[in-house]
């Protein structure tokens, strides 16, 4: 942080200023963490009391998982730079209509399976279905279940005294927007419905290059094996049969290692989608310290990293 400090000094003085200089410029100092996270646990306010003036907490950054304040009910989405500075100016943010898709969540995610799985199986109906310049909005007792941080990572990829609570929560019913899910539901009206019981999301992984292709982690092993026969495209490598089994062999910090098709060459945990979940990244440590337990040790060769981005 203090190398930090030091290359950006007039930057961050700058800001400092701008802080003093306008009464609702709030400047968060580097090294507090992730963006989104700062917004989701300290920024985001829900529903904002200005004079005696209630109105619906927003936000747009430039960044595209600034959509993960939704999980906190907060309407955020990423734009470009220009967009971002025009409103922080107070200018309008002008946009077509958008179809709103359903999306009813029902059951409970079954031990051993994370948020990570939940969101894979989710952006993979989302890429089916197509939800270009639409919004998705998640309903249904499922919802119940989710933690604020599973709600959160799935919105990734989107103590105020008693009296104010309840005043926040008058104003929400009031325009329909609070759900309390012990409570009988309304029929609700969509553009178009998708439905996914959580008790039907298993453990999986995505790849080999786009997100939505998810790959149930019982079928890796045969799915890449036929990602290596297949011709190449998103699903596929086109590998012919006498070189699948093709061996390099090097010297790797005077350690002798060797690379072969299928090897892990990078181990990192790593994106804001999985970085701000406490269960996801406590899940990936007591893995590595059972992994530990029992011996494994990280190949020769492999680079493992833990970050964040942004």
């Amino acid at each position: 942080m203090e190398l930090e400090f030091r290359r950006n000094k007039e930057r961050f003085a700058f800001l400092k200023w701008g802080s003093t200089a306008f009464h609702n410029m709030l400047v968060v100092p580097p090294g507090s963490g992730i963006v989104h996270q700062v917004n989701l646990e300290y920024l985001g306010r829900v529903v904002f009391n200005t004079d005696g003036i209630l109105y619906p907490d927003s936000v747009v950054g430039t960044d595209s998982h600034t959509t993960m304040i939704d999980g906190l009910g907060v309407a955020g989405w990423g734009v470009g730079g220009i967009e971002a500075e025009a409103a922080m100016l107070g200018q309008p943010m002008s946009m077509v209509l958008p179809g709103v898709v359903g999306f009813k969540l029902s059951g409970k995610l079954r031990n051993g399976v994370t948020a990570t799985d939940l969101v894979l199986t989710v952006t993979q109906m989302l890429r089916k279905h197509g939800v270009v310049g639409k919004f998705v909005e998640f309903y249904g007792e499922g919802m119940g279940e989710l933690s604020l941080a599973d709600r959160a990572t799935i919105a990734n990829m989107s103590p105020e005294s008693d009296e104010t609570v309840a005043m926040i929560e008058d104003y929400l019913r009031a325009n329909k927007m609070f759900v309390d899910y012990n409570e009988p539901q309304q029929i609700r009206v969509y553009s178009s419905y998708l439905e996914l019981d959580l008790a039907d999301v298993e453990p999986c992984v995505s790849g080999p290059k786009r997100p939505h292709d998810r790959v149930p982690i019982k079928d890796m092993k045969a799915d890449w094996h036929s990602c290596l026969d297949s011709k190449v495209g998103f699903k596929g490598f086109g590998m012919p049969k006498e070189q699948q089994d093709k061996v390099a062999k090097f010297s790797f910090h005077g350690q002798e290692a060797e690379l072969k098709h299928g090897s892990v060459v990078i181990a990192a945990i790593t994106s804001c989608t999985n970085t701000s979940n406490p269960s996801v990244m406590l899940g990936a440590g007591l893995v590595a310290k059972k992994a530990c337990e029992l011996g494994l040790e990280v190949g020769t060769g492999t680079q493992y990293a833990f970050c964040s981005i942004p």
